[in-house]
């Protein structure tokens, strides 16, 4: 099946179910911040091969409901205990580049997280949209995890820790507060292990587009993130 080619001058996208059977719906184009929202906004998020970005829309997609996430009792434990500070949106560039540095299994450097997505990625924040919760401990940068928030309906990309347990504490309050907020959904994107554990179970992509089609209606809720100290105290 041919892959389509997108326009530089156009920032639209073929429809996700004309993708390959591994899931590729697109080649090229760019990471323009309205390129990129329209690709999420679809159901669709881009990875780097060599230099070509490729775009994606797997089917099934790993989800987790925010009401559904599973926490282990020692986590819980350890969140009870406040090893860390919970920042939101403090330090957005410096988590995406942790992210990017953080060794993964099977590649080397997390180098698909390209110079290029960090410019881009970070020009979402500023515009509202890209958001990073943060664990912080001394006054340093423990762990994190960053993604895109469009409606009610969170996109999440990455996550690093220093220390350990870290970047799960991140999650834990990334859920309370997407909980908090009426959030719909967390697109896991992948398929593993680890996001099972944590409660992620798989749709099937018609399922998935139409739950973030409903999240997507009305008010695309841009702007930083700042949880209340009520939010804190009351969590876990």
């Amino acid at each position: 099946m041919p892959v389509y080619q997108l326009s530089e001058e156009h920032y639209a996208f073929p429809a996700p179910e004309n993708a390959t059977q591994d899931g590729l719906v697109a080649i090229g184009g760019d990471l323009e911040p309205e390129r990129l929202l329209n690709a999420y906004i679809n159901g669709i998020f881009p990875w780097y091969e060599g230099d070509t970005i490729m775009w994606w829309s797997p089917d099934p997609r790993l989800v987790v409901f925010p009401r559904e996430a599973k926490f282990s009792k020692s986590l819980r434990q350890t969140v009870k205990k406040k090893p860390f500070e919970i920042r939101f949106d403090t330090a957005f560039e410096d988590v995406i580049r942790c992210c990017a540095d953080s060794p993964r299994a099977g590649q080397e450097g997390g180098t698909w997280i390209t110079d290029e997505m960090i410019e881009a990625y970070t020009a979402l924040h500023n515009f509202g949209f890209a958001h990073s919760v943060e664990a912080w401990h001394n006054g340093k940068l423990a762990g994190g995890l960053y993604g895109l928030a469009i409606g009610k309906v969170f996109f999440g990309e990455s996550m690093f820790h220093k220390m350990t347990d870290a970047s799960k504490v991140c999650f834990y309050h990334l859920v309370q507060f997407l909980i908090e907020n009426m959030y719909n959904i967390i697109d896991a994107q992948q398929d593993t292990p680890h996001l099972r554990t944590l409660g992620g179970r798989l749709l099937k992509r018609n399922d998935f587009l139409g739950i973030i089609n409903d999240g997507l209606k009305g008010d695309l809720r841009a702007g930083k993130w700042s949880p209340t100290s009520e939010f804190v105290k009351k969590n876990p």
